[in-house]
C-alpha cells in the first residue's frame, strides 16, 4: 500500500486558521477517500472499510450541495482544484 502520497493542495498556515471551513472539510475527506479507495483495491473484502466510504463520500456530497447554494464561484474553484467529478442533481 502507497502511504503518503497524497499531496497537500492547501497550505498548512491556511490550515490551521481555516479547519472549519468548508473548503478544508471537502479537501480532508477527499484525501480520506482517496486513501480509502486505494486501501480497498488491495482488500476488496475489508466491508467496514466500504461502510466507511459511502458514508464519508455522502458527508462529502452534502457539503458539496451546501457550497453550491451558497457560492457556485467557490464551488466551481473547489471542484477543479480537487479533480473530483461534479455530483448529479436531483
Amino acid at each position: 500500500m502507497v502511504k503518503n502520497s497524497f499531496i497537500s493542495v492547501i497550505p498548512q498556515e491556511k490550515k490551521e486558521e481555516n479547519s472549519g471551513s468548508v473548503e478544508f472539510q471537502v479537501f480532508h475527506f477527499t484525501s480520506k477517500i482517496r486513501r480509502l479507495t486505494s486501501h480497498l483495491e488491495l482488500h476488496k473484502r475489508d466491508f467496514l472499510s466500504q461502510r466507511g466510504l459511502r458514508i464519508i463520500l455522502g458527508k462529502r456530497q452534502r457539503l458539496l450541495t451546501y457550497l453550491l447554494k451558497k457560492n457556485k464561484r467557490r464551488y466551481k474553484k473547489l471542484v477543479d482544484l480537487l479533480d473530483i467529478r461534479e455530483p448529479k442533481t436531483r
